[in-house]
């Protein structure tokens, strides 16, 4: 039997490489820009967009393959993918290899994703698994605050492509170490059909609705979305029918902890993953700060988390993961709504604690609530169920982004940010911060509405039961 300390080393390696790969490339745009002549921003976009579609499209469906087949074999295939796509990134010569590459990179990384958690859970018994959860979110969340720094830093000293050659490396030795380490997984129902017509519903709802988000405000935007709706009511009616499906809907029907931690984990990314954007627009045009100096500063956040995380899983072992998340959804709020109040005066003192407090209160409620979905369903789900955690990551992260951009045009319209437009853009921090702060208010009731992991009771159960 493998060493549940190997498998957490190995499943921690793994979780920087997709946050650092989607988060990463947003610093290197202006260089990709100068190096290939784009004629259209919008095609540039497709560099961080065809990623983040193809990692959400695919994640849920291949952790039902992996669930079924083998998590090991996926996992290292996903590895594989992401070294050679990792290596034509870095070979690119033209924007549209560049794009399909990424593309590629973003599938590897599904593959990933569906399958690390969903071994990092069966390795540990239920009473040691927060604190394993922890750590493996702590390394989450430090490539996606690393992957601007640590992007940038490349960028700026020898250029763009190395971040893919050096991913390309990374990846090979984590392959490497999982191939000689990992055992298979015992496979469920490896007979059972795979629910291709599901698939392809599932990946068409996520591909629209990623799209239109993409494009709001424009009117297109709202027609893609509401074609996405369509889609959505195509896919769970079939899903519903179906003995095999790719997702369980019966598992959100039935499994409250399933459901409302899912929501509250896509409530708490829409609310908080545009928080370094708002910061940098803040501290470069109304504080005067270098870019330098302002990632400096957004540093004090990840470095918090990754400090508490561990701590809040392993406290989530011992206390219901429901009290620990909703607790650090409180935070949430706290810190969110003490920018709300940003003045171009605010010291940088006070920006640090805040941004500290936010740290405290990310770390509380990521790794119980982690626990919580993972916990909350049988062994043979392990796998949708770690596709079903990144998803709510990526689809909360373009909400969240689509929200502040929202903001900014209504309050600043098509004007080009600059420190011309301090007065516009300041409101438009204090709207948007307000706004995620009241989006966090219903990420609580959903935090509180999961009831207990370790009972079964839920507040939406019991109130049945009295009926």
């Amino acid at each position: 039997m493998t060493d549940k300390r190997l498998v957490l080393l190995i499943t921690c390696m793994t979780a920087f490489i997709t946050p650092f790969l989607g988060s990463s490339v947003n610093i290197a745009l202006p260089s990709i820009n100068a190096d290939f002549m784009v004629p259209d921003e919008a095609l540039l976009n497709w560099v961080a967009l065809g990623f983040l579609l193809s990692a959400a499209i695919f994640v849920v469906p291949f952790g039902r393959i992996a669930d079924i087949f083998g998590r090991k074999t996926i996992f290292i295939t996903g590895l594989s993918i992401v070294v050679i796509s990792s290596i034509l990134c870095s070979m690119s010569s033209s924007i549209h290899m560049l794009i399909l590459s990424r593309a590629v990179e973003g599938f590897g990384s599904a593959l990933i994703f569906g399958t690390s958690v969903a071994i990092l859970t069966a390795a540990y018994p239920m009473k040691e698994r927060g604190k394993a959860l922890g750590i493996n979110v702590a390394l989450t969340y430090l490539g996606l605050s690393a992957g601007p720094v640590l992007g940038g830093f490349i960028t700026h000293n020898i250029g763009w492509r190395y971040i893919y050659g050096g991913m390309a490396a990374y990846a090979s030795l984590v392959a490497l170490l999982a191939l000689l380490v990992l055992k298979e997984n015992e496979r469920c129902a490896e007979n059972a059909p795979f629910d291709a017509i599901g698939t392809a519903l599932y990946g068409a709802m996520l591909f629209t609705f990623m799209m239109g988000l993409s494009m709001v405000p424009t009117m297109w935007g709202g027609l893609i979305i509401a074609l996405s709706l369509v889609v959505m009511a195509a896919f769970f009616w079939w899903e519903l029918r179906n003995p095999n499906p790719v997702l369980k809907v019966s598992v959100f029907r039935k499994n409250t902890v399933f459901l409302f931690s899912n929501l509250a984990a896509l409530i708490n990314y829409s609310a908080t993953a545009a928080i370094a954007f708002l910061l940098s627009l803040y501290l470069h045009y109304i504080q005067g700060y270098d870019p330098q100096s302002a990632g400096l500063i957004l540093v004090a956040q990840p470095i918090v988390q990754a400090i508490f995380s561990p701590l809040s899983g392993r406290l989530s072992d011992k206390v219901e993961p429901r009290i620990v998340a909703s607790m650090g959804m409180g935070f949430c709020i706290i810190g969110l709504a003490l920018f709300a109040l940003l003045t171009p005066s605010t010291p940088l003192y006070q920006i640090i604690a805040s941004l500290m407090f936010l740290g405290l209160g990310f770390a509380l409620f990521s790794s119980p609530n982690t626990n919580a979905i993972m916990s909350s369903v049988d062994r043979c789900d392990y796998g949708v169920a770690s596709g079903m955690v990144s998803t709510m990551r990526i689809i909360g992260q373009m909400l969240s982004q689509s929200i502040a951009l929202l903001i900014f045009l209504m309050i600043m319209g098509h004007t080009e940010i600059s420190q011309d437009q301090s007065g516009p853009l300041m409101a438009s921090v204090q709207v948007a911060f307000l706004v995620f702060a009241g989006l966090c208010v219903i990420g609580l009731f959903a935090s509180l509405m999961r009831g207990n992991l370790r009972s079964g009771v839920t507040p939406v159960n019991a109130l049945h039961q009295k009926q």
